[in-house]
């Protein structure tokens, strides 16, 4: 089966991320859940936020970047929304990428100094009206992301909330987080 590392969203890593993660081991897949917060997680979007802030958002994403090592090359490299700024330069830049999965977040390739590597599969996803999603930029650099990709999909899901798929938040929204991951296991069968 797949190999994943599975970086976490600035709430931290919640019960509902780990669970999210044991969803993919229970079809085989081995996944990596590195804890870039130390522990830590937050009641609110802003307030893990402001912890990133507070530790430095390029140290956030380089401790998502080290949990890489020791790591075989063959990697799915995935990431929730924050966690996507370590998952996609990992995958972007790292030999040997098995492929990525970017959930609510996504940078323009060129921010990891070049287009996507064209044989890395790749998936996006995101809630069509989430205001960071679709509001801050993010909508326009995964499309931007798919079509340099030969094997590259970015689905939209209805709704107007970030982190949707972490079941311990109130932002969860079930209908959609079963269909991000039915497309995600599916993705995981095929790379």
């Amino acid at each position: 089966m797949t190999e994943l590392l599975l970086l976490h969203h600035a709430q931290g890593l919640t019960s509902g991320v780990v669970r999210f993660a044991d969803r993919l081991r229970a079809a085989g897949h081995t996944v990596h859940t590195p804890d870039c917060f130390d522990g830590r997680t937050f009641d609110s979007l802003d307030d893990g936020i402001a912890y990133a802030r507070e530790v430095g958002f390029g140290a956030v994403q380089q401790r998502g970047i080290a949990a890489a090592e020791g790591l075989a090359g063959d990697v799915v490299y995935a990431g929730f929304s924050m966690g996507v700024m370590a998952a996609q330069q990992l995958a972007q830049t790292r030999p040997g990428a098995r492929g990525a999965l970017f959930f609510e977040s996504c940078l323009p390739p060129a921010e990891f100094g070049s287009a996507w590597p064209a044989t890395v599969p790749v998936q996006v996803h995101g809630m069509a009206e989430d205001p960071i999603f679709a509001g801050e930029g993010d909508l326009d650099a995964a499309r931007e992301l798919v079509e340099q990709a030969e094997d590259g999909a970015l689905f939209l899901y209805p709704g107007s909330v970030h982190l949707f798929a972490d079941d311990t938040l109130p932002t969860y929204d079930r209908a959609a987080a079963e269909a991000l991951t039915e497309r995600v296991l599916a993705f995981l069968a095929r790379v």
